[in-house]
């Protein structure tokens, strides 16, 4: 058993330490005059003895953050739990151990390793050596993450018709980060390399913790409501699950997604993905590719002017050639005026001849026409003469038909009162009235003597 001097152990570990550790706080007789001092390798050594022999294997369950992979092959991480605390413990997953993993580790898992707890000399940390990983869970934030992004894509926030295209030529583009921060430089010196001429406003906000999102919501509200810019970046370093979560809150997602200006976000580096990526109208890997992205380097705006140029100077010469020829023709045309002079009095002899051989045309033509028509109209006169005479008679026999007197030649009389009313019935006769008889040749008196119905 290690013994240390009580001081010496509150100094390294704190006052609940030691009961933790398994090591048994000792008062030594005759600490005041006689003090123990220890070197730093030696205490280092000391401790990780200690914890060798305390904690040689365990087992432990958390969630993944940090998690990155060196060129080595060797892994580097840190475990936290799945409760939302903030306690960390550091590990190390060395490349035979690394390539017996099944899956590929990613931040927000929840998983299970198997390892011992070491101290790192170099820095006198404490950190877990891992032997073996394998999947324990999704990990609560990164399940949170999911249902949210379910949720929010089921309501077309990140439809691809939702995106709209980057403005080729900004005049001001607005960043919205913190002002400290390592991701507001990358970018101003983007812009600075590739486009000196952009003006370039920051929106201030908090990029971490628990009032990021309303401050990232604000600012970009902000952005909105100037109206001075024409794009938009969203943009901070990178970082674990934790650190970037801002980026995933629903607040800040749906003010990317309602906003009018169009927004590139360049959360965290390559590997890491966000809700506000989906949302965004661009998604960059890195602030400094979301510069990139938005304006053209100087040397590409200068080759595109001059492609320009090259172009306005071969049509000006196309333009100039067309000119040069149609002068040189119309130098050719006045050189001899005779030809020209020529040819407009032959047209003119032509428009003559052709004048007076019209006029003669249309008389014999009138002539014909006239010719014609009274040639048509004898018999069409004589033929309609013909048809009125035969209406005339037909109507004359018809009449003569009708004509009264013919009746009273055939033995009929006409009978009339003393008012010359026509008698049609014997109900208008009496015994001694007095009528007047027309005959064929002449007219009676009579009298009624007797009335027979």
């Amino acid at each position: 058993m290690l013994r240390l001097p009580k001081p010496v152990l509150a100094r390294l570990w704190g006052s609940r330490a030691a009961p933790f550790l398994g090591l048994r706080v000792v008062e030594p007789s005759g600490f005041a005059s006689q003090r123990l001092v220890w070197g730093v390798s030696g205490l280092v050594h000391a401790v990780a003895d200690t914890l060798a022999s305390r904690f040689s294997v365990c087992v432990v369950r958390g969630e993944l953050s940090a998690f990155s992979r060196a060129s080595s092959g060797h892994c580097y991480f840190s475990l936290k739990d799945a409760d939302g605390q903030s306690v960390l413990i550091r590990c190390a997953m060395f490349r035979r151990a690394a390539s017996l993993m099944d899956f590929a580790p990613a931040d927000g898992q929840l998983v299970e390793v198997r390892g011992r707890i070491a101290v790192y000399e170099p820095r006198g940390e404490l950190q877990f050596v891992v032997e073996s990983m394998q999947r324990a869970g999704a990990g609560a934030l990164f399940e949170q993450f999911l249902r949210l992004k379910a949720r929010l894509e089921a309501e077309g926030l990140f439809d691809a018709q939702r995106k709209r295209a980057l403005p080729r030529y900004p005049k001001r583009i607005g960043v919205v980060t913190s002002l400290g921060s390592a991701a507001l430089h990358d970018v101003m010196t983007s812009f600075a390399r590739r486009a000196g001429h952009v003006e370039v406003v920051v929106y201030p906000s908090l990029v971490q913790g628990s009032e990021a999102p309303a401050a990232l919501v604000d600012a970009m509200a902000k952005a909105v409501a100037h109206g001075v810019v024409d794009v938009l970046i969203v943009c901070r370093g990178g970082g674990s699950l934790e650190d970037l979560w801002a980026f995933n809150d629903e607040r800040v997602v749906r003010a990317i997604a309602e906003s009018r200006i169009p927004v590139i976000s360049g959360v965290g580096h390559e590997t890491d993905v966000t809700l506000s990526d989906f949302a965004a109208d661009v998604r960059a890997p890195t602030p400094t590719a979301a510069a990139e992205l938005v304006v053209l380097a100087g040397q590409e705006c200068l080759a595109l002017l001059d492609a320009i140029e090259r172009r306005m100077r071969q049509r000006i010469l196309h333009i100039l050639d067309s000119h040069e020829q149609r002068l040189d023709a119309s130098a050719v045309r006045l050189a001899r005026p005779t030809r020209a002079l020529q040819r407009q009095v032959h047209g003119l002899a032509m428009l003559a001849q052709r004048l007076a051989t019209a006029a003669q045309r249309t008389i014999e033509a009138r002539h014909t026409a006239l010719h014609r028509h009274g040639t048509r109209l004898s018999p069409a006169v004589s033929l309609l003469r013909s048809r009125h005479s035969m209406r005339i008679e037909s109507l004359g026999s018809r009449l003569s038909a009708l004509d009264p007197s013919r009746v009273l030649a055939r033995g009929y009389a006409w009978l009339a009162d003393e008012t010359g009313t026509p008698v049609q019935s014997v109900g208008q006769l009496s015994v001694g009235q007095t009528l007047q008889a027309v005959l064929a040749d002449g007219s009676a008196q009579v009298t009624v003597d007797v009335v027979t119905p």
